[in-house]
């Protein structure tokens, strides 16, 4: 009985579907641009662009940049892209132009200085934060500034070592950038070393930004960095502590709050909708 069920089925007509060739109508889904930079002799990095889908109708509006850091492909390119559009559609923050650079050796590219003897032992390529900045000012943003509509507003965001090289950032070259968020940013990294100093280096006189941060339940090593830069920005400063996140997963929750931080609308929301940007004190 169970074979004369399998040859039934056998002779039985494949679905209509499964015989139909793809539609030659259909078309690949783009959503940006991919330009190449060389960083190095040998050494390209891509840098993803994402405009508003209402750039293209307008030749005379111009757009804040959003710079992401890790900002490739198969980083956080997409995720973040997806989070401006949904947040412009909503009002909650303004469409952005997305610029994603790539990251190849982070700890080489997000880390400042070589860390401590067990660090320098373990993450030998650390400490050249300074030479991707530079990357940044001199290749990057040349390159966005000639070929797009730019308001002049722009903004850095990142998370973990990205974050890292932002509150780095803020602190040696503010003038990269007009505004910054550094979400889970590794200031663990060299005994707080960043934070340590932190307070001291902002009495240079230079004028600083607005930067958010953030720490999730990573322990006592990061949020006390975290802390410090905070403390380091006084006013300038928006502080997120969520210890009911972890690494994992404060990054996705938190981006519509940092995108609200760093590129804010006049829309008035209705307390329902959760649209708040709760610094601490």
């Amino acid at each position: 009985m169970k074979l004369l069920f399998a040859l039934a089925a056998l002779l039985l007509p494949v679905p209509l579907l499964a015989q139909q060739s793809a539609p030659q109508d259909a078309a690949p889904i783009t959503i940006g641009t991919t330009y190449y930079l060389d960083y190095a002799e040998g050494d390209e990095r891509r840098i993803n662009i994402y405009v508003p889908s209402e750039y293209a109708g307008s030749e005379e509006t111009a757009y804040p940049v959003l710079y992401l850091i890790d900002g490739g492909l198969d980083q956080d390119f997409l995720h973040v892209v997806g989070t401006t559009a949904l947040n412009a559609l909503w009002g909650r923050s303004q469409p952005v132009i997305v610029v994603g650079i790539q990251t190849d050796d982070r700890r080489a590219e997000l880390i400042g200085d070589k860390g401590n003897a067990q660090e320098r032992k373990a993450f030998p390529t650390a400490g050249e934060a300074a030479k991707f900045r530079a990357f940044i000012r001199d290749k990057v943003k040349p390159l966005v500034e000639a070929n797009y509509r730019t308001s002049g507003d722009d903004a850095v965001m990142g998370e973990s070592l990205a974050g890292l090289f932002i509150a780095e950032t803020w602190l040696v070259e503010p003038g990269l950038f007009d505004k910054y968020a550094a979400i889970d940013p590794s200031l663990w990294w060299h005994d707080i070393a960043l934070g340590k100093s932190a307070a001291e280096v902002v009495k240079d006189g230079r004028e600083r930004g607005p930067i958010l941060l953030s720490f999730s339940n990573e322990g006592p090593m990061t949020e006390k960095g975290t802390r410090l830069v905070a403390e380091a920005g006084g006013e300038t400063a928006c502080l997120l502590p969520r210890n009911d996140l972890t690494h994992a997963t404060a990054y996705h929750v938190l981006t519509p709050q940092a995108l609200q931080f760093l590129f804010p609308t006049d829309g008035e929301f209705d307390e329902e909708w959760g649209f708040t940007v709760d610094c601490a004190s």
